[in-house]
């Protein structure tokens, strides 16, 4: 008898609970062992500032493997809903699907929110003295293309801050994970689906 996997991916699932039904029915949610970097045969490496996904296996290490399971539920039971904070940073990123989010949703909301929005100039002015410099540095250099001209003059410092940017070297996603008591400081609340981002170095 042939049997499905746990997190295949399909809409075969039951319901697809929405942020209410969660909030009343006080659901515990599993998270994907991808997105809690408890896979065995598969760790997500994702670049936030450049979206690229690939994994790594250990059986595999002279290679990269591809991500296939982009369409896999990003929790069971699925939900329309997922809210991702981070310490690194002071947003806040909503992943919206009303089919259930999707592993894939997870890694092209987290890449738009910090590749294409801007640091506002009052976000920017929140920060010391100091790391303000090291934003415009790692702005600088993470935007300076190789330029192949002998002559040619330094290109000009960067007036906009994309998010990306904001993270400076942890740019790498690591895992996700609930943390109550942070959420709470955060947001002055708690829920099921609201969960912490992790990032790395590499």
């Amino acid at each position: 008898m042939d049997t499905v996997g746990k997190w295949t991916a399909g809409n075969s699932y039951g319901p697809v609970l929405s942020q209410t039904d969660l909030y009343l029915l006080n659901t515990e949610l599993e998270l994907n062992p991808i997105l809690a970097n408890e896979s065995g045969s598969f760790q997500l490496i994702f670049n936030l500032s450049t979206g690229q996904t690939s994994g790594y296996n250990p059986d595999s290490r002279d290679r990269d493997v591809p991500f296939s399971q982009k369409d896999e539920p990003a929790t069971l039971p699925r939900v329309e809903e997922l809210i991702i904070i981070t310490e690194h940073s002071p947003w806040c990123t909503i992943i919206k699907n009303p089919h259930g989010v999707t592993l894939g949703d997870v890694c092209s909301t987290l890449f738009k929110e910090y590749s294409e929005k801007i640091v506002t100039d009052k976000e920017f002015d929140s920060l010391p003295p100091r790391q303000q410099e090291q934003l415009r540095r790692y702005a600088q250099s993470a935007s300076a293309a190789p330029n192949w001209q002998y002559y040619s003059p330094a290109p000009a410092p960067p007036t906009q801050f994309r998010r990306a940017d904001w993270l400076r070297d942890k740019i790498f996603f690591d895992r996700l994970a609930r943390k109550d008591h942070y959420a709470k400081q955060r947001l002055g609340y708690a829920a099921p689906n609201i969960l912490v981002l992790q990032l790395s170095t590499y």
